[in-house]
């Protein structure tokens, strides 16, 4: 008998084997033959419970904390990037709840230097662009290719990168380009990285596990962020993760392949929602969540 022969004899054998057990999630013996992988961290969006945040900034992050993130992006507000607090007591209190400020959506073409070196001095490692809208020229996302370049020289000047955070604009074509396509292509990948929102991925009608295997190295942050099973406002609605249509086992399992590092919570408020609930509701999925 083969040595292919034999292992083939073998490995069907346990196969068969742990199918006669009881079922109770996965098997110990089946994860030998199939292993599976979760989730070593994740983290929150703040914009998910942005008027918690807004009346009450410290009470929701300890309540966030509590849920089980380990991280969290914030976003530039009123109150700035670290809400009404200074950069370094902010950290201080992130510490205190057993979180990593690891991101922050903010507006890169006013004061950029002074964001950087305020969130390098923390330890953050990304200062994200999260929105630039839909555009009439090509042109004017090869600008924003340009703009991107010189917002990351001067987060690697302090140690820091950047990225460019997704919406479905980006994905349809104008002047017969893809303007996501567009400013991929032309911006420095030694200074440049792209945040994936997989819900506006797959709100536009494209294949984010395409994308990741397209352009690897590039998307190294993303949005786990679910998209409702009905059509809601404008055609989209975001609901709590693992009620909606998007398969994140095999997009993130690709993902990660491809260079995907942080993996960020969101959820935009819809009808009769709580966003504190959702927010634990997916911390919940999320801390379950194997692929």
């Amino acid at each position: 008998m083969s040595t292919n022969r034999r292992d083939f004899l073998r490995n069907s054998t346990f196969a068969a084997l742990g199918l006669s057990l009881p079922f109770a999630g996965k098997s110990s013996l089946l994860n030998g033959l199939a292993p599976y992988k979760k989730l070593s961290s994740f983290g929150i969006q703040l914009w998910t419970v942005k008027e918690d945040m807004g009346a009450n900034a410290k009470e929701t992050l300890k309540k966030i904390s509590s849920y089980g993130y380990t991280m969290i992006e914030s976003f530039e507000g009123q109150k700035g990037i670290f809400w009404g607090m200074k950069n370094t007591e902010f950290k201080k209190y992130m510490d205190d709840l057993n979180l990593n400020i690891v991101s922050a959506h903010c507006n890169n073409t006013v004061d950029f230097e002074r964001k950087a070196a305020e969130a390098a001095a923390i330890g953050m490692k990304y200062l994200i662009c999260p929105y630039k809208g839909p555009q009439k020229s090509i042109d004017d996302y090869k600008k924003f290719a340009d703009e991107f370049n010189k917002s990351g020289e001067i987060c690697r000047k302090n140690g820091i990168r950047f990225a460019y955070h997704n919406h479905d604009y980006s994905f349809k074509p104008v002047n017969g380009e893809v303007p996501q396509e567009v400013m991929m292509n032309l911006t420095d990948k030694n200074l440049v990285d792209f945040e994936m929102d997989i819900y506006w991925v797959v709100a536009a009608g494209e294949d984010p596990k395409a994308w990741f295997s397209k352009h690897p190295g590039r998307f190294r942050l993303c949005h786990v962020k679910d998209l409702a099973k009905t059509n809601g406002r404008e055609g989209h609605e975001s609901v709590q993760i693992g009620k909606g249509t998007i398969d994140f086992a095999s997009i993130l399992k690709v993902g990660e392949s491809k260079g995907l590092k942080y993996h960020i919570v969101e959820q935009e408020a819809f009808t009769g929602s709580n966003p504190l609930a959702s927010a634990e509701a997916d911390a919940k999925y999320m801390k379950g969540f194997s692929y």
